[in-house]
């Protein structure tokens, strides 16, 4: 199956060359870059989130293979609904699902279902995908998204097994947890709330940053994904995480009376 793009045109562009002018305006590929494990990358509209998640991508080296795990922001059946093959189709290329590794997952973690139609409708993956394009266009991709539903145990179990499939597997994988930070708060209160939670992340503390996001009412979308990253991450070896940049919507609206947060943080 080939999942076609759901946001091209309103999340960003829909034509190849406008798209690629649009990447090169956010992604430095001359930056200084460092072995990631993990990046966590936000996903709204480039105009809003480009920068960070250009930021992000552009510290790190990009491998061959990318396990991207992202918030359901529609009600899906499995808990975790995963890909296991075919490709992704943006404007700028076409990826694919790497099967071999989409299987070592799904076997690992019984919370994992084969669900290509849970990401029909979805941009939580979509909009990191060209981002990862531009810097490796030979790149393969194992989409995994998390239900709201999900709740830590389960998101360990999940963690755990993205973790042994990778080492199983024995190729450099890059894992991205895409994620949004607070939503429709003044700026004031998205630096306070995001940086709490944003501190978890830096500490990598995945059952931290569920219980923080929890207790400090944090709309954090994607804290599932990042937390199931943050215990791969840790069962990969993981040292240290580092906040590549933040900002908000407000930058690009002008509007600092509600505000989107965004965070691009490097784990390795």
């Amino acid at each position: 199956m080939t999942r076609k793009p759901y946001v091209a045109g309103q999340f960003y562009p829909a034509g190849r060359e406008a798209l690629r002018e649009t990447l090169a305006g956010m992604v430095d590929p001359a930056a200084a870059k460092t072995k990631a494990i993990a990046l966590v990358s936000p996903h709204a509209g480039y105009v809003y989130s480009g920068p960070v998640a250009g930021a992000v991508f552009s510290s790190a080296e990009i491998p061959g293979v990318a396990v991207i795990l992202g918030p359901a922001h529609r009600e899906i059946g499995p808990l975790f609904a995963i890909q296991a093959g075919g490709r992704w189709l943006t404007p700028l290329a076409e990826s694919p699902v790497d099967e071999a590794l989409a299987a070592r997952i799904a076997a690992a973690c019984p919370l994992v279902e084969d669900d290509a139609r849970a990401h029909l409708l979805e941009h939580s993956l979509e909009v990191q995908l060209p981002f990862i394009q531009y810097l490796r266009g030979d790149i393969s991709i194992v989409p995994v998204l998390v239900s709201h539903l999900a709740g830590y145990a389960e998101l360990e179990t999940l963690g755990r097994a993205v973790a042994e499939s990778i080492r199983a597997d024995g190729r450099e994988t890059l894992i991205v947890a895409s994620t949004d930070m607070s939503h429709y708060v003044s700026q004031r209160t998205a630096e306070k709330k995001d940086m709490t939670a944003v501190r978890k992340v830096l500490d990598l503390d995945p059952a931290g940053l569920v219980e923080t996001v929890a207790s400090e009412g944090i709309s954090m979308c994607g804290f599932q994904p990042t937390a199931a990253a943050l215990v791969a991450s840790l069962g990969l070896g993981a040292v240290k995480a580092e906040l590549i940049r933040y900002a908000t919507s407000g930058e690009a609206s002008g509007n600092y009376a509600q505000v989107v947060g965004y965070a691009g943080i490097r784990i390795s």
